[in-house]
């Protein structure tokens, strides 16, 4: 494991995308994680954003987020997938691998639960021209699909080579799902791994829960489950997992604060992955690009 297998969300940094891209490649990442949002912001236009990403030095490793797809019908459905053929053609534009697709959370008609896989196989047919993965995450709040467990089934289910399942450990913690359903999941069918810890121990409910993971979302090594996040890594290293991980902290406090300072906890929680948790040396790149 070096620190290319590091990478970090642009929502966690403040600033325009030429900053937070600027920033990364100067902290020593290589890759990110990119938003449409960021690229439709851009002030310059949609054609120059692309081009900023193109010559960053900053490699995509893939875009957010489709939410709220399957298990609609009718004109839901069809809005649905125009949305998500964008979103594809932006993936396939700005070089992005990977489309990250979160559960359900909306109430839904009837008899959907029928039609989820039937439609999550449909997305991932869709994917396979453009050269984009499928990445399926399960979400604490969603109508179907909430813990782990869920979307490892429902991947598992869907049974094809173009959908594979996002780990996302704050998720992990907040559904108190058991570590050993990690021993269950073909590492060759995680397409990616984010990382969050949080600070708070418990939650009461279901909104509460929701207003956290928005919020208040910290590196890990910093927050209150070390020793729970550090179980988890550790199982997904042990099933053979060599693929990427993405810093995703959802923090109000960073957005106040220069994305140099948010980065220097970034490369803090890299470390404490790497030496204290799999203990596996790692050499950390300055802005010089000395180790």
């Amino acid at each position: 494991m070096h620190l290319g297998n590091f990478g970090i969300d642009l929502i966690t940094l403040s600033g325009s995308l030429e900053t937070k891209l600027r920033e990364v490649a100067t902290a020593g990442f290589s890759q990110a994680m990119l938003w449409a949002k960021d690229l439709a912001e851009y002030p310059a236009g949609y054609q120059a954003a692309l081009q900023l990403v193109k010559h960053s030095g900053v490699r995509v490793s893939g875009m957010q987020v489709i939410r709220d797809y399957e298990g609609l019908n009718g004109t839901q459905h069809d809005y649905k997938i125009d949305l998500i053929k964008a979103h594809l053609s932006l993936c396939k534009a700005v070089g992005s691998p990977l489309l990250i697709v979160c559960s359900a959370t909306n109430p839904l008609p009837d008899k959907s639960d029928e039609t989820l896989e039937q439609d999550l196989r449909k997305l991932a047919n869709l994917a396979v021209p453009m050269g984009v993965r499928i990445g399926y995450k399960a979400v604490p709040w969603g109508r179907f699909t909430r813990s782990v467990q869920d979307a490892w089934d429902m991947v598992d289910a869907v049974n094809h080579a173009n959908f594979s399942l996002v780990l996302d450990t704050f998720h992990f913690l907040a559904d108190q799902s058991a570590v050993e359903v990690i021993d269950e999941i073909d590492p060759d069918k995680i397409a990616l791994v984010q990382l969050a810890d949080f600070s708070v121990f418990e939650f009461h409910n279901r909104t509460e829960l929701r207003d956290r993971a928005i919020h208040m979302r910290v590196f890990p090594g910093q927050g209150v489950h070390t020793a729970r996040l550090a179980a988890v890594l550790r199982r997904i290293d042990r099933i053979g997992y060599r693929g990427d991980f993405s810093f995703l902290i959802f923090n109000d406090d960073y957005q106040q604060l220069p994305p140099r300072f948010v980065l220097e906890q970034a490369h803090r929680s890299v470390k404490w992955v790497t030496s204290q948790v799999l203990r596996r040396s790692l050499p950390l790149r300055g802005a010089n690009g000395v180790c």
